[in-house]
């Protein structure tokens, strides 16, 4: 089965702590909302205490047009993707050599926090000494869900192709999005809550000698993906697009959906292995939010300390939409919490509404 090698990862330049975004959040709405002292609370509620933004607070106060915000979003792409990349298939903590561009059959790119024709995968192959035949697989629009299902997906490229070598990036910058003249509560927990990251993850099929590039004992091998929309619930989250650019969408129901619908979806891919929740030692989740982890634990009977990975990425990192779940892998990886056989499963929820899940197992 496909296994990952290596992930590399590249934070934005600006790192903000959450009470000096909540001042400038002050600054801005407070006159604007007739019960704001309540509601900016969510900057303290949501356990976040820093996060890596693309540019000064000072920008994001300023007016911008559509396209300016796409145009900064190509650019920071291009710039953190390349890092991203290099950091993962130069990455001395995974890899025992470096994996050159050149080796790279599939390049698929994840991101729903701008546009671009060609697409910027295009763009940083025109950057980095990719093979001008590396198939591009682009994916817009899964949201949050997009980190593990453009893993997935890579997955399923190496079981068809084992020989493959295959890297996902995902780039999101959520705070380029920014609207300071929406004063919907959306908006105000999106700038609680939303980041910029990138992370890229280096997958290769049964057929490569994976045992010449890695320096680890154990590596999470996919086992299987399941898929699932919620039908009829578009308005769940998401984009609606204006004149100024992306406006967000959230519904205040999320955690409550979660508690009512995940587990059954869990459980049904979980039986197509005859493996139950329990069998589950490792809980991969994208932290969505803080109430979204609480109705994780809730739904799927899980500890705290299942989730303390992803509490400590939400903390840190706060929710860059599709990267936030590699980071949290990476994290997992590092730590070397993971013994020979034991099952992981990763989950991730973004708009449609819909739930990706990866079943994982780690072996030497």
């Amino acid at each position: 089965m496909p296994r990952i090698l290596s992930i590399g990862v590249h934070n934005p330049p600006i790192k903000m702590s959450q009470t000096k975004t909540s001042e400038f959040s002050r600054e801005l709405f407070q006159d604007k909302y007739k019960d704001f002292d309540r509601l900016v609370k969510v900057f303290s509620n949501g356990e976040i205490e820093e996060r890596y933004f693309s540019e000064n607070l000072d920008w994001y106060a300023k007016e911008h047009s559509f396209e300016e915000k796409n145009n900064t979003y190509i650019s920071k792409a291009i710039e953190y993707g390349t890092q991203a990349i290099t950091n993962c298939l130069q990455n001395e903590f995974f890899l025992s050599q470096t994996i050159e561009c050149t080796e790279i059959d599939a390049f698929f790119f994840i991101s729903t926090t701008g546009i671009a024709t060609p697409s910027i995968e295009a763009r940083i192959m025109n950057k980095l000494n990719f093979s001008p035949h590396t198939k591009r697989i682009p994916i817009w629009g899964l949201g949050c869900a997009g980190g593990a299902a453009g893993l997935a997906r890579a997955f399923e490229y190496c079981k068809a192709y084992p020989k493959a070598k295959v890297i996902v990036l995902a780039v999101e910058l959520c705070s380029l999005t920014f609207q300071k003249n929406d004063i919907s509560k959306s908006n105000l927990i999106g700038t609680s809550l939303f980041a910029d990251g990138t992370a890229c993850i280096c997958i290769v099929g049964d057929r490569v000698e994976y045992q010449a590039y890695t320096n680890l004992d154990t590596l999470p091998v996919f086992i299987d993906a399941y898929s699932t929309l919620m039908k009829g619930s578009e308005d769940v989250m998401g984009w609606e697009v204006k004149n100024n650019g992306l406006y967000v969408i959230f519904s205040k129901d999320i955690p409550s959906i979660v508690r009512n619908w995940l587990k059954g979806n869990v459980e049904e891919f979980l039986q197509l292995h005859n493996i139950n929740i329990s069998d589950i030692k490792h809980f991969i989740a994208h932290p969505g939010g803080k109430k979204v982890l609480d109705a994780y634990e809730d739904s799927l009977g899980l500890s705290q300390e299942m989730n303390d990975i992803s509490r400590g990425i939400l903390t840190k990192f706060g929710n860059m939409s599709s990267v936030t779940v590699l980071y949290v892998l990476k994290s997992y990886i590092e730590k070397k919490l993971a013994n020979d056989g034991e099952y992981g499963l990763m989950t991730a929820l973004g708009p449609g509404f819909s739930s990706e899940l990866i079943l994982l197992q780690w072996r030497k």
